[in-house]
């Protein structure tokens, strides 16, 4: 264990995520009663690491946040210190602003920095080791995209909040003899899509790893319909994409390091079936940020604990470039290198996809 470290700082970058406080809480209390730190919390996200906005968190301020949803700290996906937007006159500027960043922290007199974030904030995170910093990383996202951990917190509250959405769905899909579309987030993967359509009873279950072809999606409704089933579910994650076809694009932000917003495929897939079975109701259901917003269920409360826990330890440990991460039961840490390299996706002949072609479900393929 490293006996100088006294002050560290810690920010939550990227969008909001179930767990969040309860990462918050954890490193708060490991840092300040297992080891006699002071603890700075940069808000909203890497802004507050720029602006140097922050408040000091003691143990009065983390009691009884771990049940809460979002982030007591605040936080931004459009703040890069690397690459840091401002607006002069109505129009955009860029500025390396990664210095003046570091130079708050020595200010402060912070010996290193627990980043709470996942792919985009991680490589920032990387983006300050590398100029010195010392950084531990926290993996965090819903979209369980983050390679070089098992599960990323935030993941199965988001899976529970579009399983009980779902739920709803079908009981009036039912009664209206409807088709129901649910369109889920994920970027470009389908983790979110996939367990929440397995657990939820789904028909179809699109996701980016699988091109869909509509031809297959029409073939099963009308097989359904066929067999007296008057009614059929289909989630579809908001990367998903046709064969031979282009990911739908809701927007894009200028001024976010991420400028591009998926969003949009659900409604594309419920028109391409209506126009091809023109006596069928189809409705669409755009579940969006409630996957995001909420208390974080049990089982995400106690994996952000560890997570927290773990990461104060890699801290006082000198495990500095590192995430921790959940390999099968155990946490550890990765070079936080091998944690961005690469986007985590599904397997298209893993052996949840195969389980979920033995109980019906079609993958539009």
């Amino acid at each position: 264990m490293i006996s100088n470290i006294n002050q560290i700082g810690i920010l939550t970058g990227g969008g909001d995520c179930p767990g969040l406080n309860a990462v918050i809480r954890a490193i708060a209390k490991t840092a300040i009663m297992g080891y006699g730190l002071e603890v700075i919390g940069f808000i909203d996200g890497f802004k507050g690491l720029v602006e140097n906005r922050y408040i000091q968190l003691d143990l009065r301020k983390v009691s009884g946040i771990s049940h809460t949803g979002g982030t007591v700290l605040g936080t931004s996906n459009r703040d890069n210190p690397f690459k840091y937007f401002t607006v002069s006159e109505g129009n955009v500027q860029h500025s390396d602003e990664s210095d003046r960043a570091i130079s708050n922290m020595h200010h402060l007199g912070l010996d290193g920095l627990i980043v709470i974030g996942g792919d985009g904030s991680l490589n920032i995170a990387n983006q300050f080791q590398e100029k010195g910093v010392n950084v531990v990383g926290v993996p965090k996202t819903i979209d369980n995209d983050l390679s070089g951990t098992d599960v990323t917190f935030g993941f199965n509250t988001a899976v529970n909040t579009a399983s009980e959405a779902l739920d709803r769905l079908h009981t009036t899909a039912e009664s209206h003899h409807r088709v129901m579309v649910l369109e889920v987030m994920g970027r470009y993967t389908g983790w979110i899509a996939l367990h929440a359509g397995i657990s939820g009873g789904a028909d179809v279950i699109l996701i980016p790893e699988i091109p869909y072809k509509i031809d297959e999606i029409i073939k099963k409704i009308s097989e359904r319909y066929r067999q007296g089933k008057n009614f059929s579910i289909i989630v579809v994650a908001e990367g998903a994409l046709p064969e031979h076809g282009e990911i739908v694009i809701r927007n894009l932000v200028s001024t976010s390091h991420d400028p591009i917003r998926l969003g949009g495929i659900g409604n594309k897939v419920a028109e391409d079936i209506g126009e091809r079975l023109k006596n069928i109701e189809i409705r669409v259901t755009v579940l969006g940020h409630l996957q995001r917003g909420g208390s974080p269920i049990p089982y995400d409360r106690i994996l952000s604990t560890r997570y927290g826990v773990a990461a104060v330890e890699a801290f006082m440990d000198g495990k500095f470039g590192t995430m921790v991460s959940l390999q099968g039961r155990e946490i550890t840490t990765v070079p936080i290198n091998d944690a961005i390299k690469d986007i985590r996706k599904v397997e298209p002949d893993s052996a949840l996809v195969k389980a979920a072609r033995s109980v019906g479900v079609n993958f539009g393929d």
